[in-house]
C-alpha cells in the first residue's frame, strides 16, 4: 500500500512511477487529499478542479487522469492553508457582536491597548486557562 505523501503525490508530480498496481492501492487512495495538495500549485489547480467537478468518478480513473495529464517536474510545495482564528478576533466578535469577516477587518484598526481594554471588560472571572 503506497504512502500518500511519499509515493502517490510524487508519482503524480515528479516521476513516471505508476502506483496503482493492485486493488488495495486503489482503496487506500484519498481523492480529497490529493486534490487539496494539487490545488496549492498554480499549474495543477485546474486538474484538481476537474476532479472536484466529478466526485463520483472511480478513484483509479481519477488517479489515471491526473497521472497522465500533469507534466512531471519538481515543484515547490506550498504550505497548506489552515484556518487559525486568534484570541483577539474572538474578543472583537464578542464585544462588538461582529461576524468573523467584520472582526478581521476591524482588527487592523485597534491598538494593543484597545484589545487589552476589551479583554478586561469581557473578563467574567473564574479560573485562568
Amino acid at each position: 500500500m503506497p504512502d500518500l505523501f511519499k509515493e502517490i503525490l510524487p508519482s503524480l508530480l515528479l516521476n513516471d512511477d505508476y502506483q496503482m498496481n493492485s486493488e488495495e492501492d486503489v482503496k487506500s487512495l484519498s481523492p480529497y487529499i490529493i486534490n487539496k495538495a494539487l490545488s496549492s500549485n498554480f499549474d495543477t489547480v485546474l486538474y484538481a478542479n476537474e476532479m472536484n467537478r466529478r466526485p463520483l468518478l472511480d478513484k483509479k480513473l481519477q488517479y489515471d487522469y491526473l497521472f497522465f495529464s500533469i507534466r512531471k517536474y519538481k515543484r515547490k510545495y506550498q504550505k497548506w492553508v489552515k484556518y487559525n482564528e486568534s484570541k483577539d478576533i474572538e474578543i472583537i466578535k464578542e464585544y462588538f457582536n461582529y461576524t468573523t469577516k467584520k472582526a478581521e477587518d476591524v482588527y487592523g484598526l485597534l491598538t494593543k491597548e484597545d484589545l487589552k481594554y476589551i479583554e478586561n471588560v469581557l473578563n467574567k472571572g473564574g479560573k485562568i486557562k
